[in-house]
This record gives structure tokens, sequence and C-alpha cells, in this order.
């Protein structure tokens, strides 16, 4: 079995405005010396108005589950009792006159003064996965290997629909807003991990960059734990899916493994069709098109079945198919988080779509 750990980053926000408010530091407090969470699981972001948490290291799709909903409730608990909400939503949808405040920190404050107004707006929300990996090498061969399925799992998890209370007429606007940094995106192609470091530490002394954690590839290798984190996803309004998505991203891995020692040929797809397939996943999530290998439109149902077909060997030996399938159906007929926000705000308007964001949150 390989292992497999989830991170989430929530807004914190007014109950009855929307607006984001800079009380992590209180919530923090009080989450991580709760009865419910551990100190490390939960963390600050660059903004006092983000938090983040982190599951153990996990082997099951049950564990990861627990977690997740026992994190989420921590949070939740203590936001209530520092007077705001937790909100599961990819960027903040309503936004105040006065920028958030930075936390702190000497990196984060370096990253004002250099970034501006981007750090100003980088109120947005991901999920990151972790898979575990035998080696560096492997690991390189498995970004190679799964880059091609980022926009396919990027319009699964869109949950950012709207920005300044108005539509964006995209799907991920978290997408956009975090593709402005100066390396983000899908990750290139590599001649494996020597060719990997090197680009990194050509990256880090170009001087763009301060360190390797501001390379904000979608998928990348994690510099603290031997695993590769994929990058790509809107942090999610239910729980379920965030599993069902984990289970997703370690299935593509475990394929990925399976491809490389048996060595499987890849023809590795250009940098401009992937970005471009990208944007186009950002922009209509599962309503429209996505872009297959070959460079032409598919139907997204297509799409989704030929995610699935592709992965149905690992998640049968992991014990997963059942319920990611079941899920990924849910996700066909009832549509992504963006198309639930979206009718929540012209159901019910700020009031229907704050209820909604918070609602999978909010503790019982």
């Amino acid at each position: 079995m390989i292992s497999l750990g989830v991170e989430e980053e929530y807004l914190l926000v007014d109950p009855v405005t929307g607006l984001p408010v800079p009380l992590v530091e209180d919530v923090s407090r009080a989450a991580g010396l709760g009865a419910f969470a551990e100190r490390g699981e939960v963390q600050d972001e660059l903004l006092q108005a983000q938090v983040e948490v982190a599951t153990p290291v996990c082997w099951s799709l049950e564990e990861v589950g627990g977690h997740l909903l026992r994190l989420r409730h921590a949070l939740a608990s203590a936001a209530e009792q520092n007077g705001c909400r937790i909100a599961a939503t990819g960027v903040a949808p309503v936004r105040g006159s006065q920028p958030v405040p930075v936390t702190p920190t000497r990196r984060y404050l370096r990253m004002e003064v250099e970034a501006g107004q981007l750090v100003d707006e980088q109120l947005i929300c991901g999920m990151h996965v972790h898979v575990g990996v035998p080696d560096p090498e492997t690991a390189v061969a498995v970004l190679n290997r799964t880059r091609a399925w980022l926009p396919t799992l990027l319009a699964m998890s869109v949950n950012s629909p709207l920005w300044d209370g108005l539509d964006t007429g995209f799907a991920s606007w978290r997408t956009i807003v975090f593709g402005r940094w100066p390396v983000s995106g899908p990750p290139p192609h590599f001649d494996g991990y020597p060719d990997y470091e090197r680009r990194l530490d050509a990256l880090v002394t170009s001087g763009v960059i301060a360190d390797r954690a501001q390379v904000y590839w979608q998928a990348r290798l994690s510099d603290r734990y031997p695993t590769v984190e994929v990058r790509c996803l809107d942090v999610q309004l239910r729980a379920d899916d965030a599993v069902m998505l984990a289970a997703v991203v370690r299935a593509l891995v475990a394929t990925a493994i399976a491809e490389e020692k048996a060595g499987v040929e890849l023809t590795p797809w250009e940098p401009e069709i992937l970005h471009a397939a990208n944007w186009h996943a950002a922009r209509h999530g599962l309503n429209s098109t996505l872009v297959g290998r070959d460079g032409l439109p598919r139907s997204s149902g297509d799409a989704l079945c030929s995610l699935l077909q592709h992965i149905t060997p690992a998640l049968e030996e992991a014990g997963d198919l059942r319920e990611v399938d079941a899920l990924v159906h849910r996700l066909l007929r009832d549509g992504t988080p963006a198309d639930r926000q979206r009718r929540a705000l012209a159901d019910g308007g700020l009031t229907g779509l704050i209820d909604l964001i918070t609602g999978t949150t909010t503790p019982d």
C-alpha cells in the first residue's frame, strides 16, 4: 500500500458578510490546543485570514476522511469561539476595501515587499495531496507520467467561480490567481532527477524566487517528505470529495510507478498544449470539453471515463474502486463545487452562498 496525506486550506470569514477576517492566530491557537487536533496539524498561511490543516500519514481512505472531518471540526469549533467561520472555497467570494494583513513571518513579509498586490489578492485556498514514492528518480518519473492528467484533476475539483461578489466566468479563479506567480502551472518534463535538481537550483539562483518553496508547480517533489505533491486542486466543499480526489491522485501515482517499472513508453505532452488544457479546465470545469492527450477536445464525461479506466487496476489493488466510482458518478450527476456555488448565489444570494461554503465545516 502507498502512503497518503492531505493538506487543506480554508478562509476565515465573517458569518454575516462573508468578508475575510484576520483571526488566524486566535483560531489556530484554539484549534491547536484543543482536544481534536495536534499542534502540528494546524498551520498558518500567507495571509491572516487563511489557515491550513495537514493530516498525518495515512494508508486508507477511511483514515484520510476521518482526519479531515476531525480537523475541520476542530477548526470550525475554534472559529465559532472567535466569532467567525471557516469557509471551504477556492477563493474569497467577497473582499473588503482594505487588504488582509500578512502573517508576520520573515518569509511572508519578504514576499509582501516583492510581490505587492499579488500578495494582497492571495485569498485563495487549495488542496494538496502527498503520495509516497520509493526514491527521487521514481518521483520524477511520476511527475512526467501524471502531468498530462492535471487538467482533468483540476476540472473535477473546481470550487472558486466568484470574486468580489461577481461571477468571474471561470470555474477555478484560484488557478488564474495562483498562475501569476513566476513559477506556477503544470510542471515541465524532466530528464531524470539530476535534471529536476539542476533546474530548481537555477530558478533559485536567478533571484526571481527566494527559495524552493516558491516553486508553485501544480505537481512537484516535496522537500520535506519522500512524496510527490499534487497541488492543482481547489479545496473542496465536502470532505468526501476531498477523499475521492486523494484516492484518484494516489492511483495515478501507483499507475505511473507501475508503468515506469514495466518500461511503458511515454510521449511527453507539448508544454503549450498542457498549459492551454489547464486554462480551459479552470475556465469551464466539467461544463465543456477537456483537452485530450492528442490535443483534441473530448467531452468531460469521456475524459473522466478515460481517467478511471487508466487507474482502475490501482484503485482495485487499494480497495478504493467502489467508493471512487460512486463519488465520481455523483460529481457528474450533481456538478462540481463551482456549480453548487453558482446555484447557491442564484437561489439564496450572498446569505445562501455563505451558508454553502461554511455549511460543511460548521460544527454540529
